[in-house]
Formats: structure tokens, sequence, C-alpha cells
């Protein structure tokens, strides 16, 4: 097993790592909407969030020598199931091979996010 660790994106607020790559496979931990630098959730709508979200994931990815294009399987946490079609517009701009994929609400999220999203993809 490889550790994935990038600048790139924020770092882990717990005992995690941000991926980790296992027999070709990357497995990202949940990224929720925090800015890389500061650590400060970005956005208070669900499409803003969902946009870092997304970049956040494909820098883990890119850092472990894959990308967006080559996801097998997302889970994707709501705070709100209402805003699932707002989250698809934005998703849908960045996974565009149509993976499998899980998308539920849940009660809270750190930080108080309202999206979450992880990612397994083939290198």
């Amino acid at each position: 097993m490889k550790k994935v660790s990038t600048d790139k994106a924020p770092k882990a607020i717990g005992p995690y790592s941000q991926a980790v790559v296992v027999n070709g496979l990357v497995y990202t931990s949940g990224q929720i909407p925090l800015n890389p630098e500061s650590g400060v959730i970005v956005g208070k709508e669900i499409k803003e969030q969902t946009e870092q979200v997304m970049k956040n994931l494909s820098e883990v990815l890119k850092s472990a020598g894959t990308s967006l294009d080559n996801a097998v399987k997302t889970t994707c946490f709501l705070a709100d199931i209402n805003d699932f079609s707002a989250f698809n517009e934005v998703y849908a701009k960045y996974i565009t091979n149509a993976p499998a994929r899980s998308c539920v609400a849940v009660k809270d999220l750190p930080k108080g996010a309202l999206v979450e999203v992880e990612v397994f993809a083939v290198i």
C-alpha cells in the first residue's frame, strides 16, 4: 500500500491519508470543500462547495498518477438531499465517464460542509 499526499489539496484533518494506492486502484478519502492553503470552507452554496470538492479530488488523483476520467466508483454525501440536482450539475462537469455511484444525505459533515465526495479510480 502506498500513501498519497499533495499540498494542492487540503491536509487530512484526522488520522487518515488523502488517498492510498493498492493493486493499481486509488482510494481517496472523502474531500470536503476546504481551501488547501487556509483550511477554510470555500463557498456557502452547494455549487461553489462542489466545485472545490472536485478540484481537491482532481489534485489528489493527479498526485496518485490518475484523474477523474479513470473513476470507477464515487460516493457522495450531501447535507441536504434537496441539493441533489444542483450538486449533479457541477459533478457532471468533472465526472464524465458515468462510473458507479452512491449519493446519500447525511445528518452532518465535517466543519459544516454541504458536500463530501470520495473516489475510487484506476491508475
